[in-house]
């Protein structure tokens, strides 16, 4: 596997195959690496880590791409996330610890959505690997290492409040033991909110 397996602009697997169909499973498997490297540069920062996640993430996986293209997405992104997660954990034992007492906060996300922030999935995509990747990378790095990590994991992977709940729990730490579904849901929102926050200062400078 090449090193930094990235596609021009580094588009994620929604965009890149929305314009077409890859041409063959070669092709295929590197859209799937361009889109695990986006993610993992996203959950641990770019470089050598990511790269190495993306390489047992392709290795590691249960089904075959040449079967199941969309399955074998999957199965590769959750084995990345697993990895991830793993890796933050040994970086800083609080990093993940499940917040305590988190009351729903004021904000101006209502519901734990993209939708709810304005913005669709695809529109997000666009923003990780368009022209404003560096402002939205900016942007995701400012946040709260928890609260980085669920909203990519909910918005970017793809993953439920339960699913993201649950891999912090198993893969976090003892400190992430408390992590809940309406935790991540809470923290999510706020990262919503804060991405809106964004959007409208950039739609200000415009």
């Amino acid at each position: 596997m090449p090193d930094a397996p990235i596609l021009p602009n580094e588009q994620p697997w929604g965009e890149a195959t929305a314009v077409r169909a890859p041409d063959s499973i070669d092709e295929m498997v590197e859209l799937i690496a361009a889109h695990l490297y986006s993610l993992a540069s996203m959950l641990v920062g770019e470089g050598k880590e990511s790269e190495r996640l993306v390489e047992m993430a392709v290795s590691s996986a249960e089904v075959s791409v040449c079967h199941d293209p969309e399955s074998a997405r999957q199965s590769r992104q959750q084995a990345l996330s697993i990895a991830a997660i793993d890796l933050l954990a040994e970086r800083n034992s609080d990093s993940l610890e499940a917040p305590e007492g988190l009351e729903p906060a004021a904000t101006c996300i209502e519901k734990d959505d993209l939708a709810s922030a304005g913005i669709s999935t695809k529109e997000l995509e666009s923003m990780i690997s368009g022209p404003d990747r560096g402002r939205v990378r900016k942007w995701l790095a400012s946040l709260p290492t928890a609260m980085r990590i669920v909203f990519v994991l909910r918005a970017v992977a793809g993953f439920s409040a339960e699913e993201t709940a649950a891999l912090l729990k198993a893969h976090g730490g003892p400190q992430a033991a408390g992590w809940t579904p309406g935790t991540a849901r809470e923290l999510f929102r706020q990262g919503l909110c804060s991405l809106a926050s964004q959007l409208l200062q950039a739609s200000a400078v415009l």
